[in-house]
């Protein structure tokens, strides 16, 4: 369970569950987390995670993970395993490990239940007719030629269902409510539908199968779940989960609760359209840094901890609401100012050579590995007559108030020494390939020099002992804050773009998921995929600064 008391602040379902245990309705409280594994989890599975876990941690009472696979033509053991890293990375430990499926007798037995009571019946309408049948909004449904069979003969098709006599979308199961009810939820909805297909769990044990929102509030109540916290569009549900709880006969009765899910600018909140992105290959896979889901973010840098103090924070609410990504992105920050060693890198390389430095003299200069952490200690830097800068700290003609390199001017080298720009070498095409400087050997940092100032400060990395990388830069998957109709037009095709460049040596031994600030670039993660020995493959996180505040 989490170490830290996240529910600390008030809010609603907190309110509910004080009450529930006050009045001694419960002795202990039972949340879960009941993805469908049907993909990768995402932000707002994150949220969900976050609340079930550390309600129930608050209260001293039990979370359990359960997988809600009652749909097999969508899921996969792959989903399985993905959900289980997640959530254990996020730093959670489920109380119950359980699945949908292996209720699926007792869901077989209660649907037999509520035919002998006459509140279920086998319908041969497709499902065509059945939604032409079901009425609208404003006008009531129509009843089904099928409803009034007899007990007997929806016992005897509901078995021969069972038994794989019918083809799919052959007959259904539906319970029998209320055609007229205001709540279309409740006009007759199907409870089982018949698949031959084979999952992933019970094999080929099944040919038929419960709908969610039968199987969903069963397994809640078989499980003892005592408040069964879900997003709003389940609201409309709650009176039908209430009548199968009832109805079925259930011991146990489960409180749900709706809240509102996440939403999050600039990036796709929708599994079905995250599968979308990753099917068409526009996205590399479900952990593909630009995406929104758990893995993704993990591959891109972002840590557990900065994703649970931004699901803490933004809270539990009643009504809708988009959030800023930037918030997302405040957290990683702060998480990472005080942990992530600071190092040079050049991502545009401009070579420089030191005209007046020694052709054969290497120095290796102490450098701070974070000035906001002295506990972390020194680093060595080497320099020596080669260096590389970034190509855009040069510009042959600057605008005023232009402080970097230029020809003629002087600038300080981080940690280094003061240099001054004497001469431009270009290539056949015009294009600047190459400055010739000159050092003072009296300005170098930390010696005390106060002779002269100078106003830029440029990042570099010395030539000769360079590590050579990839620098994966990313920005929003999605272009506008808001997701349009057709969320594939604003898929923005620059969210990726690659860099090839330079590191400190240093970073040679650096592992998988080691994290980084570089100088003036931000914060980098060591790709776990693609970084391999001798290939250096870094992601941007996050950028240093934003202008978001909380």
């Amino acid at each position: 369970m989490s170490d830290h008391n996240a529910t600390a602040s008030s809010n609603f379902i907190k309110n509910i569950i004080k009450e529930d245990l006050a009045s001694g309705k419960h002795d202990e409280i039972i949340t879960r987390f009941p993805p469908e594994p049907n993909g990768y989890l995402h932000i707002g599975h994150a949220k969900s995670i976050v609340l079930n876990f550390e309600l129930a941690d608050e209260f001293g009472g039990k979370t359990n993970l359960r997988f809600d696979d009652t749909n097999p033509l969508k899921e996969d053991v792959e989903y399985v395993h993905s959900i289980k890293e997640d959530i254990e990375w996020l730093g959670y430990e489920w109380d119950g490990l359980h699945f949908a499926s292996n209720y699926f007798n007792e869901m077989y037995s209660r649907a037999v239940l509520l035919i002998k009571k006459g509140l279920a019946y086998v319908e041969d309408l497709s499902q065509e007719e059945i939604r032409a049948y079901r009425g609208t909004l404003t006008e009531p449904g129509k009843e089904s030629p099928a409803r009034n069979r007899s007990v007997e003969e929806n016992l005897d098709l509901f078995e021969r269902m069972k038994n794989g006599e019918f083809q799919n979308g052959e007959k259904v199961l539906r319970a029998k409510i209320d055609m007229s009810s205001p709540n279309i939820n409740l006009r007759d909805p199907v409870i089982y539908r018949i698949s031959h297909t084979t999952h992933h769990n019970t094999g080929d044990k099944w040919c038929i199968y419960p709908m969610y929102s039968y199987a969903h509030p069963l397994e809640d109540a078989i499980e003892g779940v005592t408040h069964s916290i879900c997003t709003l569009e389940f609201e409309d549900q709650r009176p039908l989960y209430n009548w199968f709880i009832e109805h079925c006969e259930m011991e146990s009765v489960p409180k749900q609760i709706e809240f509102a899910r996440l939403n999050l600018t600039n990036t796709v909140m929708s599994k079905r359209k995250l599968k979308l992105l990753v099917d068409d290959k526009i996205v590399d896979g479900w952990d593909d840094p630009r995406m929104p889901t758990i893995s993704g973010l993990r591959r891109r840098g972002y840590t557990a901890e900065a994703i649970k103090q931004f699901c803490r924070e933004i809270g539990v609410a009643k009504s809708d609401n988009t959030v800023d990504v930037r918030m997302l992105e405040h957290f990683v920050r702060e998480d990472l100012k005080l942990t992530a060693p600071r190092t040079m890198s050049v991502l545009h390389p401009l070579k420089v050579v030191i005209t007046n430095y020694p052709e054969d003299k290497t120095e290796w200069l102490d450098a701070e590995i974070n000035p906001e952490n002295e506990e972390m200690g020194t680093r060595k830097i080497p320099f020596s007559r080669e260096i590389y800068i970034e190509q855009s700290d040069f510009m042959e003609n600057p605008p005023k108030k232009y402080f970097r390199l230029f020809p003629g001017n002087e600038v300080r080298l981080k940690h280094a020494y003061f240099i001054k720009c004497n001469e431009v070498i270009k290539d056949d095409n015009g294009n600047v390939v190459e400055l010739r400087c000159t050092y003072d050997p009296e300005t170098k940092s930390g010696s005390g020099f106060t002779g002269r100032k100078v106003k830029g400060t440029l990042h570099w990395v010395e030539a000769n002992n360079a590590k050579e990388a990839e620098f994966r830069l990313y920005d929003s998957l999605i272009k506008g804050e808001k997701e349009g109709d057709n969320f594939l037009d604003q898929v923005n095709p620059d969210s990726l773009t690659i860099a090839k460049g330079f590191v400190e040596p240093n970073m040679a031994d650096a592992k998988p998921h080691d994290k980084f600030q570089f100088f003036r670039h931000g914060y980098f993660n060591v790709d776990p995929k693609e970084s391999v020995e001798n290939r250096l493959v870094f992601n941007l996180i996050v950028e240093l600064k934003s202008s978001f505040r909380l």
